[in-house]
C-alpha cells in the first residue's frame, strides 16, 4: 500500500516541476517570438535606432532562456539519479504515469514547435542581415575604387569599367 503513495507523490513532484519549467519556457518563447516579429519589421523599415533599442530586451530573454536550459539540465540530472529517462524532457514526461504524461504531452509538443519557429525566424533574419552586409561591402568597394577593379592576374593598369552608379569624374 505504501508504494502507490510513493509513486503518486513522485508523479506529482515531476508533473509540477515539469509543468513549471514548461510554463516558464512557454512565456519566454512567446515573448521572444513577439520580439523577433518586431525585429523583422524594424529590419524591413531599416530602423537602426529601433533595432538598437531591442538589445536590452533580447539580452533579458536570452538570460531567461539560459535559466530554463539550466533548470532543464537539473531536472534531467535528478531524473537520471532516480533511474528515469534523462535524455529529454519529452522522454522523461512520457515515462511518467499515464495521466501525468498526457497532461504534459501538449505543452512539450508546443514548446518544441515554438523552438522550431524561433530557429527559423532567427535564421531568416540572419540571412537577411548577412545579405545586407554583403551588399554594403560591395557598394563600399565600388565607391573606394571608383568603379575600377584591379586586374585579377598580372601587374598592370586598372581595368576600365564604367557604371551608372559612380560618376566618371570620381
Amino acid at each position: 500500500m505504501r508504494a502507490p503513495t510513493l509513486i503518486a507523490a513522485t508523479s506529482l513532484h515531476w508533473e509540477s516541476e515539469l509543468a513549471e519549467l514548461l510554463h516558464r519556457l512557454s512565456t519566454a518563447q512567446h515573448e521572444l517570438l513577439a520580439l523577433l516579429s518586431m525585429k523583422r519589421n524594424l529590419i524591413i523599415q531599416r530602423d537602426h535606432q529601433g533595432l538598437a533599442d531591442l538589445t536590452v530586451r533580447e539580452s533579458e530573454l536570452a538570460a531567461e532562456l539560459q535559466a530554463c536550459q539550466q533548470r532543464r539540465q537539473e531536472l534531467l540530472a535528478q531524473a537520471d539519479a532516480q533511474g528515469l529517462p534523462s535524455r529529454s524532457i519529452e522522454e522523461l514526461s512520457a515515462a511518467l504515469p499515464r495521466a501525468t504524461a498526457n497532461a504534459l504531452k501538449t505543452p512539450v509538443a508546443e514548446a518544441r514547435q515554438r523552438a522550431e519557429l524561433i530557429r527559423h525566424e532567427c535564421l531568416a533574419q540572419w540571412v537577411a542581415v548577412q545579405r545586407t552586409v554583403l551588399h554594403l561591402s560591395q557598394m563600399l568597394e565600388i565607391i573606394a575604387t571608383g568603379g575600377r577593379s584591379q586586374p585579377t592576374y598580372g601587374k598592370g593598369r586598372l581595368v576600365e569599367r564604367g557604371g551608372s552608379l559612380i560618376d566618371q569624374a570620381v
